[in-house]
C-alpha cells in the first residue's frame, strides 16, 4: 500500500493487507474521518487486489412487475395502495399499467402481465442483452402462479437471458400466499425449476432493529432476510446483498449491517455452492417518501460509504454503485475508491426516479458506461449476472467458456 496512507489508519492498513476483517470500531474510525482520499486509497488497495484494474457493466433490463405493495415503508416512494375491490386481470393478457413513458408521475398504480414482461425482455434480449433484472411490490392478489409462469415464458423466449429476480422480501411474500403454503427452499427450488438464475439483494434495508421499528416495521427483518439468502446459498442460487444507507440510520449501525454481511458470507464460503456475488450500497432518495423531509447522503457521504464497504467486506467479491441511485458521475468517480463495478444499461427503473426526470426511462448505453469507465483509468470488461466474461461481437455474444452463442441485432427496435 502507498506510503501517502494516512498514519492515523496504519493499523486499519495492516489489517486490510492481511485480509481483514475489520471490527465496529475500525468502521466507524472511518466514517468519522475527514479525510477522503486516504479512504479511497485504503479501499482501492483491495479492489485492485482483487480486481486490477478492471471495472464491470452488463447489458440487462430491468423490469417492475407492479408498483402495488402491502407493505408501507417510510421511505419508499415506489409502492401504491392496491385498490379495494379491484377486479382481477388477465395474468397472460393486457395489463394494468401507467403509461411507463410518461414525463409527469401520476402517482397511478399498475400491474404487468406475463405477456408484456415478455415483449420486453424478448425486445431487449434481440439487441443482445443479457440479463433481465425483475423486482416488484408484495402485491395481494397476483397467485404464486404467476411468478413461476413468467420465469418459464421468459426462459421460453429468451433460452440464454439470466434471469435474476424478486429480492428476498418478495420470496417470503410467495411462501405466505403458496396453496398449500411452501416453504422457502419449495419457493426457491419452483422458482429455478422456472428459469430464475440468481437473486438480487434488495429489502436488506439496515440490519438493526430501532431502524426497523422506524422505518419499515411492516417488513421482515434480518433474520428472514438472511435465512432466505441462506437457503439460496445452500441451494446453489447466488445471490447480491445491498444496504440502503442516508436515512435514519446512524454510521455505526450501517458498519454493524456490512459486518454481518461478511459474516454470513463467511458462512456460505465454507458450504462451496454459492455465495454473495456483490454488495449493492444503495443511497436514499428523500422524494417522494414520508421522509421527504430528510437531506438524503452527500455525494461525500455516497463515496464515503461504498469506499467503507469495500474495506468491511472484503470476503465479498464485488462492490457496485448502483448509478441509478448514486448518479453516473459518482459511480464513475467510485472506480477509484473501491468499486469495480457501475452496474448495466437498465432502460427502465421505476423504484426512484433520480436520472430519469421523473420518468421511468433511465437508461445509460453501452457505449457510455464503457466511456465512463475508460475515463476513470480503468479497463472496461462486460460481465454476465455472475462475473464471467461476455464475448461478444457485432452479432453475436457468448458467456467465457461456454460452447453456445446468441446471435442478435444491436439495430432491431
Amino acid at each position: 500500500m502507498a506510503a501517502t496512507t494516512g498514519q492515523q489508519f496504519r493499523d486499519i492498513r495492516d489489517k486490510l493487507d492481511a485480509g481483514g476483517p475489520l471490527t465496529l470500531e475500525d468502521g466507524v474510525r472511518l466514517y468519522e474521518s475527514r479525510d477522503i482520499h486516504t479512504l479511497g486509497e485504503l479501499a482501492n488497495s483491495i479492489r485492485e487486489r482483487l480486481h486490477g484494474r478492471r471495472a464491470y457493466y452488463n447489458f440487462n433490463l430491468h423490469i417492475n412487475y407492479t408498483n402495488y405493495c402491502v407493505l408501507r415503508c417510510k421511505f419508499c416512494s415506489f409502492h401504491r395502495p392496491y385498490p379495494k375491490g379491484a377486479a382481477g386481470f388477465s395474468l397472460r393478457g393486457h395489463s394494468k399499467q401507467k403509461n411507463i413513458d410518461s414525463s409527469v408521475h401520476d402517482n397511478a398504480g399498475y400491474e404487468l402481465s406475463i405477456d408484456e414482461i415478455v415483449t420486453r425482455a424478448k425486445g431487449v434480449y434481440a439487441r443482445g442483452a443479457t440479463e433481465v433484472h425483475i423486482t416488484g411490490g408484495l402485491h395481494p392478489a397476483l397467485p404464486f402462479s404467476y411468478y413461476t409462469d413468467m420465469c418459464k415464458a421468459i426462459r421460453e423466449a429468451c433460452p440464454h437471458i439470466h434471469i435474476k429476480a424478486f429480492t428476498a422480501i418478495e420470496i417470503i411474500h410467495f411462501a405466505r400466499i403458496s396453496k398449500p403454503r411452501l416453504s422457502i427452499g419449495e419457493v426457491l427450488t419452483r422458482l429455478r425449476e422456472a428459469g430464475l438464475s440468481s437473486l438480487p439483494g434488495g429489502g436488506a434495508e439496515i440490519f438493526d432493529d430501532r431502524v426497523h421499528d422506524e422505518a419499515f416495521k411492516t417488513k421482515v427483518g434480518e433474520a428472514e432476510w438472511f435465512d432466505v439468502h441462506r437457503t439460496a446459498h445452500e441451494l446453489g442460487i447466488f445471490t447480491n446483498a445491498t444496504m440502503l444507507y442516508g436515512h435514519v440510520e446512524t454510521p455505526a449501525e450501517r458498519i454493524q449491517h456490512l459486518i454481518k454481511l461478511s459474516e454470513h458470507q463467511k458462512e456460505s464460503l465454507r458450504s462451496g455452492k454459492a455465495h454473495f456475488n456483490c454488495v449493492v450500497p444503495l443511497s436514499f432518495v428523500p422524494e417522494g417518501s414520508e421522509l421527504s423531509h430528510l437531506p438524503g447522503p452527500s455525494g461525500l457521504d455516497d463515496l464515503k460509504t461504498l469506499a467503507i464497504s469495500r474495506m468491511m467486506c472484503p470476503n465479498i467479491p464485488h462492490i457496485k454503485a448502483f448509478w441509478i441511485m448514486q448518479t453516473p458521475k459518482l459511480a464513475q468517480v467510485s472506480l477509484n475508491w473501491g468499486v469495480d463495478d457501475i452496474d448495466g444499461t437498465v432502460v427502465y427503473y421505476d423504484i426512484t426516479k433520480r436520472e430519469g426526470g421523473g420518468t421511468t426511462r433511465q437508461e445509460l448505453t453501452v457505449d457510455k458506461l464503457r466511456r465512463l469507465i475508460v475515463e476513470a483509468g480503468c479497463r472496461p470488461v462486460e460481465r454476465d449476472s455472475l462475473y464471467r466474461p461476455v464475448i461478444r461481437d457485432e452479432t453475436t455474444w457468448q458467456i467465457e467458456g461456454q460452447s453456445w452463442s446468441v446471435t442478435y441485432s444491436p439495430n432491431r427496435a
